[in-house]
């Protein structure tokens, strides 16, 4: 079952990418012989539609559209005003940015959906508990994540602080010395915990052994929630868009130098395997993982590599630059072998998740 979710999720967000090329290239009058459902061979044409045959395809991955017009050395194509190449340079930009765009507003919508549900993040002066390390003292006295820290107590004298950076100043000199906690749960129960923080704690884990965050996650009134939560969904989109910037860098640093792919790159394997873990965890893991998956596909494709969309928008740079196409075989060389070599970079990526499985 998991696999079947998985294959599906992928394959709705690639078919989002071609929804957005299909719709841009309609909209400026290309001819769309075909989108496709899937990977080729073809089991059957659907139907055909405003000119395009709408087929189911074997492999159930994504799929695909296919663009009239794309080879200048065809004289019919040539001469048709309907052809991809014949469009001004602008048209065909938004047609190969379309997809990119259409997986990058998914996954501002999936973001919003997520914190329309949980909540929005707000910056409080309340303490509140992200996580507990195991065997810690706050774990010893059954303090648990998502629970907040209400009031400190010494001998019956009540300690005064004000957020997370109040409470760590105030635990300070209280280390080594046993303090009450007053601890509000989930449910809205008060209760009291006996703990004492620790003089030399392991690094990075603290006195108490926790992580506190003093972000609430705050429900407003119900209609302005889905807005809300877009705002927030943009931040994080554009925060994972960065962090995939980065990491590819890393990757491409990593090959240029010999140094070798990041521990933290993954292939459809290692994907899979982050997907079942969300998957155990609800459908809110799995829309948040849809979002950042989605993220990454427009961030790689973005990115100015032969067979990607920012490949090809590379090559319009240049005719735009020298006021002419390039030969198209030459250019369908170029991405030919860049092909070629993401397929062998996912290859070699997959063969060492599958590696880590054992």
């Amino acid at each position: 079952m998991q696999i079947i979710v998985f294959i599906l999720i992928l394959s709705f967000l690639v078919l989002i990418h071609e929804i957005g090329h299909y719709l841009v290239a309609k909209f400026f009058g290309m001819r769309v012989d075909e989108f496709g459902i899937g990977l080729p061979p073809r089991v059957k044409g659907l139907f055909t539609k405003w000119g395009t045959l709408f087929s189911l395809n074997w492999v159930p991955l994504g799929g695909f559209v296919k663009i009239y017009g794309e080879d200048p050395d065809d004289s019919v194509q040539r001469n048709s005003p309907e052809a991809f190449f014949n469009k001004p340079i602008w048209q065909r930009a938004l047609v190969l940015t379309a997809g990119v765009f259409m997986n990058f507003l998914f996954g501002v919508i999936a973001f919003g959906i997520v914190y329309s549900y949980i909540g929005i993040p707000t910056k409080t002066d309340k303490v509140f508990v992200a996580e507990v390390i195991k065997g810690s003292p706050a774990d010893v006295v059954g303090i648990k994540a998502k629970e907040e820290i209400k009031e400190v107590r010494v001998k019956k004298s009540l300690v005064n602080f004000v957020g997370v950076e109040g409470f760590i100043k105030e635990l300070e000199p209280l280390k080594g010395s046993e303090i009450v906690l007053g601890v509000l749960d989930e449910k809205g129960a008060m209760r009291e915990v006996v703990v004492t923080p620790r003089k030399d704690p392991p690094d990075g884990q603290g006195a108490l052994g926790v992580t506190l965050s003093g972000i609430e996650m705050k429900k407003y009134v119900w209609w302005q929630m889905p807005f809300r939560g877009m705002k927030v969904g943009l931040s994080e989109a554009v925060a994972w868009g960065g962090e995939i910037v980065t990491n590819f860098k890393t990757l491409i640093g990593g090959i240029i130098t010999g140094k070798g792919l990041p521990e933290d790159i993954a292939g459809p394997v290692g994907i899979y395997q982050v997907s079942k873990q969300a998957y155990s965890f609800g459908w809110v893991a799995v829309v948040q993982f849809m979002a950042i998956l989605s993220i990454n596909l427009a961030i790689l494709n973005i990115m100015p590599f032969p067979a990607l969309d920012g490949g090809r928008l590379f090559f319009l740079g240049v005719e735009m630059l020298i006021g002419k196409n390039l030969k198209n075989r030459f250019e369908g060389y170029v991405h030919t072998i860049g092909m070629v070599l993401l397929l062998s970079l996912m290859a070699v990526v997959t063969v060492r998740d599958i590696i880590k499985l054992f």
